[in-house]
């Protein structure tokens, strides 16, 4: 499995993303995975940044302090039963030219914001995808990137993280799309653990019965206690709410190449389009950004034109 890589990795596995809406206009986001490189790469996170984005619409968060960030979450969740260089592109510079986009140190990362995609030409092009692999997403075409450079070939790094100004004020998104060596597949194997925190969900859930039980309302499955009880929130940057459950849900095996959107009131969350859901009543997955929607639009109107074709006969 791969996420969005800038070059080719060997193995991407035990991905783990917590979100959470802030209530001030923007979302918190935090990634972490386990990967194999042949050679330097960098960590691409298409989000559905706020239209109009400028440079500072996103802030990276350093959770170097915390590289057990996600190790802890999972502590929420007992079982009661045994169970390299710089991004700047250097050259010549123009005035008609925008400058090199800000590089960032966080943590062990070099990390930048590209707030569209024309500024891609803005960050050293050997941690760019093509233009042509984002094409075949159409909805990305407004979309921000968070861009993380490794700094090794292979490992766990600590967890990337960053607040961004999002458009979805009553959704929370998950980066979930897999990019394979420039090309986009309709179905990808996935080994993910989504996390998310939401002031909504927390009344509305029945009491934790295991760390396997999901919530019908929820499709998640509830923390057992508040996260201040098993996160050290102090080292988290700001990202935990201490006051509020954790809810976890994952995704295991070959499934549809989608993010995931979530609505912070569950009762909103439909099967959207068949295909790639979360279990219950948890779906909202808006596919591939359009992926699934275009293939089945053009199939609609191939047997549409060859139904007329027919009756244009008769």
């Amino acid at each position: 499995p791969m996420c969005c890589f800038a070059k080719p990795v060997r193995v991407v596995s035990d991905t783990n993303i917590y979100s959470r809406l802030t209530g001030r206009g923007t979302q918190m986001l935090a990634y972490q995975m386990k990967y194999d490189s042949d050679e330097l790469n960098a960590m691409i996170l298409p989000i559905p940044i706020a239209k109009q984005a400028a440079e500072d619409s996103l802030r990276f968060i350093s959770l170097k302090g915390y590289s057990e960030f996600f190790d802890h979450l999972e502590l929420g969740f007992p079982a009661l039963t045994p169970a390299g260089p710089g991004f700047g592109r250097g050259g010549v510079s123009d005035s008609k030219i925008k400058p090199d986009l800000v590089v960032h140190q966080v943590g062990d990362f070099v990390a930048s914001f590209v707030p569209t995609m024309n500024d891609f030409v803005r960050l050293d092009q050997q941690f760019v995808i093509p233009k042509s692999s984002w094409d075949k997403i159409p909805a990305y075409a407004d979309y921000g990137f968070a861009v993380f450079q490794l700094k090794s070939l292979r490992g766990k790094p600590h967890p990337m993280a960053f607040e961004f100004e999002t458009r979805f004020k009553d959704q929370i998104f998950f980066p979930t799309v897999h990019i394979h060596d420039g090309e986009v597949h309709a179905r990808e194997k996935y080994d993910h653990a989504l996390y998310l925190q939401n002031d909504r969900f927390d009344p509305i859930v029945k009491k934790y019965l295991n760390s396997h039980v999901k919530d019908k309302k929820t499709g998640f499955v509830r923390s057992k206690k508040t996260a201040g009880e098993f996160m050290k929130v102090e080292k988290s940057a700001g990202l935990i709410d201490p006051k509020l459950l954790v809810h976890r849900t994952r995704l295991k095996g070959t499934l549809q190449n989608k993010d995931v959107f979530t609505a912070v009131t569950p009762a909103r969350n439909r099967k959207l389009f068949g295909g790639f859901v979360l279990p219950s009543s948890l779906a909202g997955l808006i596919g591939c950004a359009g992926l699934g929607w275009t293939i089945n639009r053009r199939n609609l109107i191939r047997k549409n034109s060859e139904a007329k074709s027919k009756n244009d006969l008769l």
